[in-house]
């Protein structure tokens, strides 16, 4: 790749953190709106709710399907290739969604092109190369990248919402697509995979000068990382599959309540317009939630944040187990709260945490292969909580098992252990206080 250097007043990270902002924004939202445009499919078809959140499902097999690939096309072709294919599928799908008249109709478009697009324009494809760009701030960085999502469905839910009331969900739909296709199909080109292709240092650093200090190392174990990981052999350890089974189980719960928590307050006897607040604020507190959570985690580990989110996650569906039996308002602000400030912060440190144990030049494809197990999550999260709903008429025991699956997501990362491979900067301290280890 040919150096050039970019000259900014500021770091051009910041740029790709401010174009991944923007991406995940509408991108991600996109796929989010189907719990607003799923009461109004159900009433229109009269299809089984199984069946239709299966469609929601069915997108993360799909997603699953080409998280593997997408990871190999960014090692091989950079974000960009990634992005557009993601804004051409995922455009594409909400365009002809409101064609649907077959169940399977919604399966091809909501399922296969927005699901395989949102694997590109969403989490998946945007920790495939943003914590190239930072080492001491990844987390922060990340945090506020990812904050984008937040605002979005603050903005564009409500919209979204307010057209399906007074134009119908095909033309909500519709204009969704459009948006993704105006607004990220240019910002996109200014993505780089990663700083030293335009001549620049993570972080902003200026370049080593020849014959200066070391930089200190926050490597912890040495003959890990000098270890070439490629896919098989990551996949030969047993980290690889305590992160599997935590993403996994952290993409469980946190579509099994997104999917299945604007109808619970419905069917409990709360007002649409109170469905979709709580939805909204979710959103509105995963913004600093995402940016504290990812800077904490930058000082005191990933592994504790991942367990603080976990731990979210569990209160957030012990409060929605007791809001059958108690419908207040304040529960659903518990509900929302803890899901969004806590249970959101896992995205900021996903693309950390497999960084920092698998780095080096085939870690977009051991990040694809992990993200086939978390979007396994995400799929089997709505699905069963919408199955267990059919066959025992409410939602408490799904919420129940949610709640186990939280504190398994949590054990499993602190079973990785990414602190004891690389070291955070705000341990670095100790790491070099001790014994040194670069």
């Amino acid at each position: 790749m040919k150096q050039k250097n970019m000259r900014l007043p500021f770091f051009y990270g910041w740029v790709v953190v401010a174009v991944t902002f923007v991406t995940m924004a509408i991108g991600v939202n996109a796929r989010t709106a189907f719990s607003l445009f799923f009461p109004p499919i159900i009433s229109e078809f009269g299809w089984e709710r199984g069946v239709t959140a299966g469609a929601f499902s069915f997108g993360f097999v799909v997603s699953g399907v080409v998280s593997p690939l997408i990871g190999r096309l960014m090692d091989r072709a950079g974000p960009r290739a990634v992005m557009e294919l993601g804004v051409v599928l995922m455009g594409g799908g909400l365009l002809l969604a409101p064609l649907t008249s077959q169940p399977w109709h919604l399966y091809m478009t909501i399922g296969v092109m927005v699901g395989a697009g949102s694997v590109c324009l969403g989490y998946s494809g945007q920790s495939l190369f943003l914590p190239n760009w930072f080492i001491r701030k990844r987390g922060f960085a990340i945090g506020i990248a990812f904050a984008g999502v937040g605002i979005g469905s603050v903005t564009l839910l409500p919209w979204v919402q307010h057209m399906i009331e007074h134009t119908g969900w095909r033309t909500a739909c519709t204009a969704m697509g459009l948006l993704i296709l105006v607004v990220l199909a240019p910002i996109n080109l200014f993505l780089r995979k990663r700083p030293e292709d335009i001549g620049l240092q993570p972080d902003g650093d200026a370049a080593p000068a020849a014959g200066a200090a070391k930089p200190v190392s926050n490597v912890v174990d040495p003959v890990w990382v000098g270890t070439e990981w490629t896919l098989r052999r990551a996949v030969a350890t047993a980290r690889f599959w305590w992160i599997a089974l935590g993403y996994f189980s952290g993409l469980y719960i946190w579509y099994a309540v997104q999917v299945h928590q604007t109808k619970f307050l419905l069917d409990i006897g709360f007002s649409p317009g109170v469905a979709v607040w709580a939805l909204g604020v979710v959103s509105l507190l995963g913004i600093p939630g995402q940016i504290v959570l990812g800077h904490v985690s930058d000082r005191i580990g990933r592994e504790w944040v991942w367990a603080i989110s976990c731990a979210g996650f569990a209160i957030c569906f012990a409060a929605l187990i007791a809001l059958k039996y108690q419908p207040s308002l304040w529960l659903v602000f518990v509900m929302a709260l803890t899901q969004g400030a806590f249970g959101y912060g896992l995205t900021s440190i996903m693309g950390a945490v497999v960084f920092e144990i698998f780095q080096g030049k085939h870690q977009g494809s051991i990040f694809g292969m992990i993200m086939l197990a978390a979007l396994a999550g995400g799929a089997a999260g709505p699905w069963l909580t919408g199955l267990l709903y059919d066959r025992t008429g409410d939602y408490t025991l799904a919420f129940a098992i949610a709640m186990v699956v939280s504190g398994l997501s949590a054990l499993s990362i602190w079973r990785a252990s990414p602190g004891k491979v690389r070291a955070v900067a705000g341990r670095l301290h100790r790491l070099h206080g001790g014994t040194s280890a670069g």
